[in-house]
C-alpha cells in the first residue's frame, strides 16, 4: 500500500476541525442555542462586518445568493439575525446581528478557547502554538484560500 501523506493530513485537518466544532456545537446547545451549525458563525460574522443582504453575504462567504438566504432564514429563526428597515431606502431591508446572536458567538469562542486550552495540555503549549502558527502561515500564502 502506498503512502497517502497529503490525504492523511488533510484528513487530521478535517478531523480536528470537525472534532472541535462537534464539542463546542454540543455545549452550546446544552447553554440554550440549540441548531448551530460552524456556518453559521461565518455568517454571522460576516454580517457583523457589513454584508447586510443575501447578495453581499453570498459574495462574502463565497456561496449562492440562494445559499445566503437560507442560511439568512435560518439565522432568523434561531433569532440571531434580524432585518431593519434601511433607512437610504424604504424598499430595502438590511441585515444585523441580534443581541442573541452575538451571545452565542461570545459563548461559542470561549467554549472554542477551552478545547485549545484542552489540546495544549495534551501535546504542550509550545507545540501547539507552533503548530497553529505554521498553519498559519500555510494558510495565508498566495496558493491557499481562507474562508471569511
Amino acid at each position: 500500500m502506498s503512502e497517502r501523506r497529503g490525504a492523511d493530513l488533510a484528513l487530521l485537518l478535517l478531523g480536528g476541525f470537525e472534532a472541535m466544532v462537534e464539542e463546542v456545537v454540543a455545549e452550546l446547545e446544552r447553554r440554550g442555542h440549540p441548531g448551530v451549525r460552524a456556518a453559521h458563525e461565518f455568517a454571522l460574522r460576516a454580517i457583523d462586518d457589513g454584508a447586510d443582504s443575501a447578495a453581499e453575504l453570498g459574495r462574502r462567504l463565497e456561496v449562492s445568493k440562494q445559499a445566503a438566504a437560507k442560511t439568512i432564514a435560518a439565522l432568523e429563526q434561531l433569532g440571531y439575525v434580524a432585518r431593519e428597515d434601511d433607512p437610504a431606502d424604504a424598499r430595502r431591508k438590511r441585515l444585523r446581528v441580534t443581541d442573541r446572536g452575538h451571545e452565542m458567538t461570545a459563548i461559542g469562542q470561549a467554549l472554542f478557547d477551552e478545547v485549545r486550552e484542552r489540546w495544549a495540555r495534551q501535546i504542550g503549549r509550545a507545540e501547539l502554538d507552533e503548530l497553529q502558527a505554521q498553519l498559519g502561515r500555510l494558510l495565508t500564502t498566495p496558493s491557499s484560500r481562507r474562508r471569511p
